[in-house]
């Protein structure tokens, strides 16, 4: 039985991914995956598969919430259909591909490079790093390769890609506006492939915590999704009246706290 306590702490962080993906258009998975980790390990769950449900969990969550973000930015015309027809194959591939290797993956590995991945989110969000429209989109060949990269990356750290596929996408001249909207579309099929990855290799796993499918853990993603979708129109209504800037630089040093604690619980 699950108390009470631990589902508040689940509405709570799908709140704040929610009310921070909407006003930052940050990927809520950045922030799901650490804050999982610490209810969890509250849970006394297996310390070597922790992190595995973590971002199985969250990238479930993405597969939900993904949809409404979706939706919103299609009806503004921001996104590129095109370039999610071309882009998705490599990215179903490279998703799927890179659960199996995760499986495989020991613990603390896992964990360095989600810890490396959350530093690199929080400098590009500090710096307001934005790369230099150069050149224009690759060809065929390239895109798969490109969606592989981004697929495989995000199924190692649990996030619907934006982090990749939005500077990816300005860096060959697409415009931010439909670069966010269409890295939106690109993230349902991150989440799903990732999901179902997840699922399947966490099957054979014969100690995981219950009310658990595989590497994904039902009543924290019922959590997440429920607050997330309720809270996330309130971030993107705060986002119109708050200097985004700064919020971004708060978040920022956020991130570097929650990465330091990581890397410090996994040192001592």
């Amino acid at each position: 039985m699950i108390g009470w306590e631990f589902i508040l702490l689940y509405l709570a962080a799908g709140s704040i991914a929610g009310f921070l993906a909407g006003l930052l258009g940050v990927g809520g998975g950045v922030v799901i995956v650490p804050i999982l980790m610490f209810i969890f390990a509250a849970q006394h769950f297996p310390p070597d598969y922790m992190i595995h449900l973590a971002i199985g969990t969250s990238l479930a969550s993405i597969m939900f919430t993904s949809v409404s973000s979706l939706r919103a930015h299609h009806a503004h015309g921001a996104v590129n259909w095109g370039i999610v027809k071309r882009i998705t194959p490599g990215i179903l591939l490279g998703t799927l591909a890179g659960t199996f290797v995760v499986a495989k993956l020991p613990a603390g590995l896992l964990k360095g490079f989600f810890i490396v991945f959350i530093f690199y989110v929080a400098t590009q969000l500090l710096l307001n790093l934005k790369p230099k429209p150069t050149r224009q989109l690759p060809g065929t060949g390239g895109m798969f390769v490109a969606g592989g990269i981004i697929g495989m990356v995000s199924s190692f750290v649990g996030i619907g890609g934006g982090a990749l596929s939005v500077p990816f996408m300005t860096w060959s001249n697409i415009k931010m506006h439909n670069a966010i909207g269409t890295s939106a579309a690109i993230g349902f099929p991150i989440a799903v492939a990732g999901t179902i990855g997840y699922l399947l290799n966490g099957l054979p796993i014969k100690n995981l915590p219950p009310w658990s499918i595989g590497f994904v853990h039902l009543p924290s993603l019922a959590g997440l999704v429920v607050a997330s979708m309720l809270v996330a129109p309130f971030g993107a209504r705060a986002a119109h009246k708050l200097p985004v800037t700064t919020l971004k630089k708060i978040f920022a040093v956020f991130l570097y706290i929650i990465g330091t604690k990581m890397l410090l619980n996994s040192i001592y």
